[in-house]
């Protein structure tokens, strides 16, 4: 749509995570360091927390290129599951045969062979668990026991779990104090500095083949405090710009276009209370020292906590789409049980009304016999 008028080879801000666009941070690098070396050096757990949109996914999908090549790697996604499926799950991504009535016994020693023959030919085995915050203190349990599928020396299966920051909460309960114990690498992925999210901005202008100065200069300061530095609303802004200066056959995006994005509520996957009622508009400081992203208000409520909210109600939406389809999954198990049960009723009195019928036979011909006797 714009690429060509703003001579790019494609969309530089798409929502779908792509390692090529992958820019580093201080804080991505420093997560990328800690994961990459808890890779090497073969440690049990490893966890990756920040909040949404923080760019986990990207990273993780990065590193998985590097170590794809000399890795068996299994990703859940799934997480809202009972400890009986997250085995299942597991045996599919590692593409391992089994049958679906198999029981957790037999499914871990399914696994426990494969790993061993990872091992003998020199693989190493990584499960990335994603969303894993939605995971329940039982299957926690269950990955935890899973980890225990080692040699005398040598681990024989990584487990990284990436999440939002609720999952840190949950591993920190006391009731999960054993899994705690076994996380070796943890990191915690948090927004961008101003420089960083003008570098950023840059950064996927100039890998999209166009100009990194695109955004002119108050255009970007009104994109920083919107943005709260993190990287899906950046990216949510900016193509919405994008598209709005096409539209208007701008060759350069300018505050203007700015503030109509952010005042506009429809079509952009984010919206701030009140600044389209006229009354209340954003109000967006200038680019003083005094300056902080914390401070820029719409309708008395800062950017910053009206993203953590929308953030917030976006995973619960999710949440509520995951337990409903947990939900028809079990429902529907249920009524196959039902199903079951009430044929196997239905064949036991068949067989009770056919005995009857042979028991009343024989009674009437012993009856019928005795007659004739007399």
């Amino acid at each position: 749509m714009y690429t060509q008028f703003y001579g790019l080879t494609e969309k530089p801000f798409g929502l779908v995570p792509n390692p090529a666009y992958l820019y580093l941070s201080s804080r991505h690098q420093n997560a990328l360091t800690y994961l990459e070396y808890g890779l090497a050096e073969k440690v049990g757990f490893i966890m990756l927390t920040g909040d949404i949109g923080m760019g986990k996914t990207t990273l993780v999908r990065h590193i998985l290129n590097k170590v794809e090549s000399e890795m068996e790697v299994a990703v859940i996604f799934n997480t809202m599951v009972l400890s009986n499926d997250l085995l299942h799950l597991i045996l599919s991504e590692f593409e391992i045969p089994f049958d679906s009535g198999l029981t957790k016994g037999a499914a871990l020693e399914l696994l426990y062979k494969y790993l061993i023959d990872c091992y003998s030919s020199g693989k190493k085995v990584l499960l990335i668990i994603d969303e894993a915050q939605n995971l329940s203190h039982e299957v926690l349990e269950e990955i935890r026991m899973i980890s225990n599928l080692q040699t005398d020396d040598e681990m024989l299966i990584q487990i990284m779990l990436v999440g939002q920051p609720e999952l840190k909460e949950k591993i920190a309960s006391p009731a999960l104090r054993q899994f705690a114990q076994r996380i070796a690498v943890s990191y915690h992925l948090s927004p961008m500095e101003e420089d960083e999210t003008l570098n950023y901005i840059a950064h996927r202008i100039k890998v999209a083949g166009g100009d990194p100065d695109l955004f002119e200069k108050d255009a970007l300061t009104m994109i920083i405090n919107a943005s709260g530095g993190i990287p899906r609303v950046v990216n949510l802004l900016c193509d919405a710009c994008l598209v709005y200066g096409f539209a208007d056959s701008l060759e350069h995006i300018s505050a203007n276009v700015i503030e109509q994005v952010i005042s506009d509520k429809g079509g952009i996957g984010i919206f701030l209370p009140g600044v389209n009622d006229g009354d209340n508009g954003a109000e967006f400081a200038d680019n003083s020292a005094a300056t902080k992203k914390d401070n820029v208000k719409c309708s008395g409520v800062s950017v910053r906590e009206y993203s953590e909210l929308y953030s917030r109600v976006a995973l619960l939406e999710k949440h509520v789409e995951q337990l409903q389809t947990t939900m028809e999954k079990h429902i529907l198990e249920l009524e196959s049980r039902a199903d079951f049960s009430r044929d196997q009723l239905i064949n036991t009195l068949k067989r009770m009304v056919i005995i009857e019928k042979q028991q009343n036979l024989k009674i009437a011909f012993d009856y019928i016999s005795r007659k004739k006797d007399k």
